[in-house]
């Protein structure tokens, strides 16, 4: 089945949480204030890379309204976080990595009173030499930024039983090219900040926006040098993520001077701390050779990639892992040789982000097989026709996977997109503007992958209030997820959104749920409501049935309560959910532990559940310019039933808007260690006038019999595969190939050839 979304209305509902986001009386976790609060700001290195003689906060400390300074000293436990790796200091001992490194952070009365203690604290720095070019700290002359050396890590995947080169001896053709692609910024709404308020028991409350409640409440322990039962996490609701706040950013600094002053602090990173301390996309250096026989059969594929994960791990070798996995995509190819390194260097630090590495492989793949159709003078659909995985093949680097016919249904559709269709004047030159169409198609894994522990929680139970209580501990960052949970709930247990009440982001109040990332969340709230549905029903209804001594087998869940429903009658409530939770003494709940679908066997970080997506623009290239403009956009995905048609089509168009930031404006450009973009006012994003005029979206519903697992995550799918998209329409528009994004007018302008 195919569902237009974009005109999908009928299954639309008013969103739970809209009318405050929009009216504005939604308070977000930066905008929360206490009594006594105090405010706090961080001093960050200017330098990229130097040694720390000394540092001295005599100054600061003496300053009026200042309540507490610290520095590594007061530190009390792991002076070290991480996701993965805990590489990256709390506050700088020694050495500083980064323009950005935080070295102290003070607690006063007023900002401002924060602001100039920070400027009194006099560090006395030894510069080095930045490393800054990633192949060149993995030479062996380079300075080793960490003691095991500048190779964050090191993931590969090889295929075939005869060496590479022997094949790509016996192709009828070949294309090698080298891609680069940008560091761009998440530039959410709200920037990182946060309170923290000390609790009566000795522990601490946290309010700052982060994906992972859990996984912060286990590094702050680790901090801290407390038990993590002793820090409660709030973490929802967040002004924007898209992987940004995943890794701790203003916690430590939040919760180490609230227990040192036993006063609530508040630090809300400006813009221009964001940009400078903040993570980004990792930038990278692809190197992908591809070969086909006469009739176009794909035979060998090489690549290499280089990703320049700046000064600390968080989730860098995870991002690696999964471009290695996708570096093949949903193609068939029988000889395969994958390189790729994550390299440490002084540049700010890259981390998780939206789409997580299959943005730039998928940019360089998708643009390998257009330029192979060209060169062997066929069209790019019939050469993905001929090598494109089929329903029961194995995942892309071997491993077992859900069958899924979706690379098949997206291919299909996208090529119906009139934008694709012919047009007898399309390419003629009008306005000084030309022409160009192109499409690109992609899958993308969901969840951490193999090797990596992916654990989900959910709990229902009825509470006093009468409403069907859910509760996950994930948390709603701007994708939907509440009135995600809104319409599972409903249209599981046929009731109303007012019997619903969901309790997520807490980690005093919900379940261990795993993170809202990886594009895990609805599949997850969809799997774990679909496991306590039968046992909580049963509950219900047995609770109700001694409570009125009606058969349990007429009784059933509806909206307001139990519903009666006898031969030759019409149904009757017969209970409110009030009524029942007022009469009982113990209210019925279920809780269940599980998690997300995980392929067998694999190399680390190999997923088991794939969605699709094909994407067909149009775009305008000035000639007089070199400025391009998409203006049409086509949207298929493949990613199982659609629970939430509104969030579904926000996801792929706010995806698919970050994906055309990333082709045509984006780059967070560094020179010697040093952002050169300093603000949003020099760093361009896209806007409403940006974005196309025409975008449409269908959804592909419908999966393999016998999939069990229901609707996929949309989160990231919108996004990955705009840039090859729109690189072939230019290329359909002037001829030319682009390597390298985001697009440079100076190039296309360089190249172009027009006859005037």
């Amino acid at each position: 089945m195919v569902l237009d979304i974009t005109s999908a209305g009928a299954r639309w509902k008013i969103r739970r949480d809209g009318a405050p986001k929009v009216t504005g009386e939604l308070k977000y976790l930066t905008d929360m204030s206490f009594p006594q609060m105090l405010y706090g700001t961080v001093l960050r290195s200017e330098h990229p890379h130097a040694k720390i003689v000394s540092i001295d906060t005599g100054e600061a400390e003496l300053l009026p309204g200042v309540a507490a300074v610290i520095t590594h000293k007061d530190v009390p436990g792991l002076n070290g976080f991480g996701i993965v790796i805990q590489d990256q200091p709390v506050l700088c001992e020694d050495r500083v990595r980064y323009v950005g490194d935080a070295i102290a952070a003070v607690a006063a009365e007023t900002k401002e009173i924060a602001e100039k203690a920070i400027s009194l604290i006099k560090v006395k720095y030894s510069p080095l030499q930045p490393v800054t070019d990633p192949e060149i700290a993995l030479t062996e002359s380079s300075i080793k930024l960490h003691k095991d050396g500048n190779l964050l890590h090191k993931a590969a995947f090889r295929k075939g039983e005869t060496t590479i080169e022997d094949i790509f001896n016996e192709c009828e053709f070949l294309i090698e090219e080298t891609y680069h692609t940008p560091r761009q910024m998440h530039t959410y709404m709200e920037t990182e900040g946060g309170v923290a308020v000390p609790n009566d028991d000795g522990g601490i409350t946290v309010y700052a926006p982060t994906q992972h409640g859990f996984k912060d409440q286990l590094q702050l322990s680790r901090i801290l040098g407390m038990e993590p039962e002793k820090i409660r996490i709030i973490s929802s609701p967040i002004g924007g993520s898209f992987g940004g706040k995943d890794e701790l950013n203003i916690q430590p600094y939040i919760s180490i001077l609230s227990l040192k002053t036993k006063r609530p602090v508040k630090i809300h990173q400006s813009r221009r701390v964001s940009i400078k301390a903040g993570l980004k996309r990792h930038p990278m250096k692809i190197e992908m050779k591809t070969g086909t026989n006469k009739a176009g059969k794909l035979l060998a594929h090489q690549v290499k990639i280089i990703a320049d994960t700046g000064a600390y791990a968080t989730l860098g070798p995870a991002v690696l892992d999964f471009a290695v996995e996708h570096s093949a995509g949903p193609y068939r190819i029988e000889n395969i040789d994958v390189k790729g390194y994550s390299v440490y260097t002084n540049n700010g630090v890259a981390g998780e982000f939206r789409g997580f590495g299959g943005n730039q492989i998928t940019f360089a793949l998708e643009t390998q097989i257009e330029r192979l159709a060209e060169k062997i003078g066929i069209s790019s659909t019939e050469l993905r026709i001929k090598n494109l995985r089929q329903t029961d093949d194995p995942g892309p680097v071997e491993q077992p996977i859900v069958p899924t016919d979706g690379a098949h249904a997206v291919l299909t559709e996208i090529i119906k997109s009139p934008i694709l269709q012919k047009n007898e004047e399309w390419q003629s030159l009008s306005d000084w503007k030309l022409k160009g169409k192109g499409y690109s198609i992609t899958m993308h894994g969901g969840g951490l992958g193999y090797g990596r522990p992916d654990p989900s929680g959910a709990c229902i139970s009825l509470n006093k209030e009468g409403r069907l209580e859910v509760s996950f501990g994930f948390e709603e960052c701007g994708q939907g997820l509440i009135p995600t949970i809104d319409m599972i709930m409903t249209e599981t247990f046929n009731c109303d959104t007012n019997d619903v009440e969901i309790i997520i982001g807490d980690t005093a109040k919900v379940p261990h749920s795993g993170s809202s990332t990886a594009s895990r969340a609805t599949n997850m709230v969809w799997l774990g409501v679909n496991k306590l549905k039968t046992p909580f029903i049963e509950k219900i209804l047995t609770a109700a049935g001694k409570q009125t001594n009606a058969p349990i087998k007429n009784l059933s869940l509806g909206k307001r309560g139990i519903w009666l429903s006898e031969e030759n009658k019409e149904a009757q409530l017969l209970l409110t959910y009030k009524e029942l939770a007022t009469s009982l003494e113990e209210l019925p709940s279920v809780t269940t532990s599980y998690h997300f679908p995980t392929t067998p066997h694999s190399i680390d970080g190999g997923h088991f559940l794939y969605t699709f997506a094909g994407v067909a623009v149009e775009v305008e290239v000035e000639v007089l310019t070199g400025r391009v403009k998409v203006v049409k956009m086509d949207h298929v995905i493949s990613a199982g039933p659609v629970v939430n048609p509104m969030g579904y089509l926000g996801q792929i168009e706010g995806g698919a808007n970050m994906g055309l930031g990333f082709t045509l404006m984006e780059d967070a450009v560094m020179e010697n260690g040093r952002y050169m973009t300093e603000n949003l006012d020099t760093y361009l994003i896209p806007t409403i006038l940006d974005i196309p005029k025409e975008t449409n979206v269908f959804a592909m519903e419908d999966l393999v019999s016998g999939d069990i697992y229901g609707p996929r995550g949309v989160g990231e799918i919108g996004t990955v595969a705009v840039a090859p998209a729109i690189v072939s329409a230019i290329h359909d528009a002037t001829g030319i190939w682009l390597n390298k994004l985001p697009v440079q007018s100076e190039r296309i302008l360089k190249e172009i050839n027009i006859e005037y």
